[in-house]
């Protein structure tokens, strides 16, 4: 029998290559950025052009979280043999909002698009009607909200993340039409504050998601502790600089932003670590994909932590104080 108490082999490997890009995304991130805002009397290009950057790192991260619920919710649903049909609808909507959120990404343009607005307010409503879908399957189980039905009923956060995608992806288009010169905002609050705020309270619901996985998995491997211990330092960093004061350089949140975007990127690697451990390993993928730890979840973590990021970008550079 393996054990994984500690981290040995492949994971140690990962483990320690993945700390090593986290310290040094830490020493990048303690660069001084300057402010965005020209100086009295010179063009205003500079305040667009910051506007449209964060749009565009907003729609990356929506994007990054569509592809996330998309092979992740195919898997689900093709496990769950789609026996009803409305079992399609997460992963059309959710390769149309990467689909946009691609093209999003690649226009510089400061002007939104009626066609990606409608896809993400589409992908948002989905997302709601789902989590409402599988809050009506695990009421319909024997007890109803039991650990074991939370554990293998519906998940809860699934269609949540594609909701979230959604609802980045449409702040980003309503940051692209800030006129020129003037504070991006949405719905007359400052766009930083509010991107920062739905970004903390995104991690929060996905660090809970992976709480209920990982206790299903009773912890047996130290490494499973990560995604319930860094992101939620993002989240209340983040959540912080939301609330505090704008043009003020935070370092240390842009650090855990970033390591909880690299812990994204190795969830994926650990995961398929474990895919690799059960029995038959990769030459018997096709069980071991569907049974095993979830390969396209980690990176929800990542997208998350891009529009915080964005969010550290908006604050900087455009202040409401």
């Amino acid at each position: 029998m393996v054990d994984t108490r500690s981290p040995d082999g492949l994971v140690a490997i990962a483990f320690k290559a993945v700390g090593a890009v986290t310290m040094a995304a830490m020493l990048v991130s303690m660069r001084k950025r300057q402010p965005a805002v020209p100086a009295v009397g010179t063009s205003a290009a500079p305040v667009a052009a910051s506007a449209v950057h964060a749009a565009r790192r907003l729609n990356r991260s929506a994007g990054t979280l569509a592809a996330s619920v998309l092979f992740d919710s195919a898997v689900e649903h093709y496990r769950g043999g789609f026996r009803n049909k409305a079992m399609y609808t997460p992963i059309v909507t959710s390769a149309l909002a990467l689909a946009v959120s691609a093209h999003g990404t690649a226009d510089g343009r400061q002007v939104s698009h009626r066609v990606r607005d409608v896809i993400y307010t589409v992908t948002a409503a989905v997302g709601l009607v789902g989590t409402l879908f599988h809050i009506r399957n695990l009421r319909k189980r024997p007890g109803k909200f039991t650990w074991q039905n939370l554990f293998y009923g519906a998940p809860l956060g699934a269609p949540a993340a594609i909701g979230l995608s959604g609802l980045l992806g449409y702040l980003s288009e309503r940051i692209r039409d800030t006129p020129v010169g003037m504070v991006p905002t949405i719905g007359g609050f400052s766009a930083g504050r509010v991107v920062g705020l739905s970004t903390a309270a995104g991690i929060m619901g996905t660090v809970s998601e992976a709480w209920l996985l990982h206790f299903r998995g009773s912890f047996h491997n130290p490494l499973m502790y990560l995604p319930i211990t860094m992101p939620p330092m993002a989240s209340a960093t983040v959540a912080a600089a939301a609330l505090g004061q704008t043009r003020t350089s935070r370092p240390l949140t842009r650090w855990w932003l970033r390591a909880t975007a690299l812990l994204g990127v190795s969830g994926t690697l650990f995961h398929m670590i474990g895919v690799g451990r059960d029995m038959g390993g990769w030459r018997n993928w096709q069980q071991n994909v569907l049974n095993g730890p979830p390969i396209p979840a980690p990176p929800a973590f990542t997208g998350l932590a891009m529009a915080g990021l964005a969010a550290l970008s908006l604050l900087e550079d455009h202040s409401d104080d």
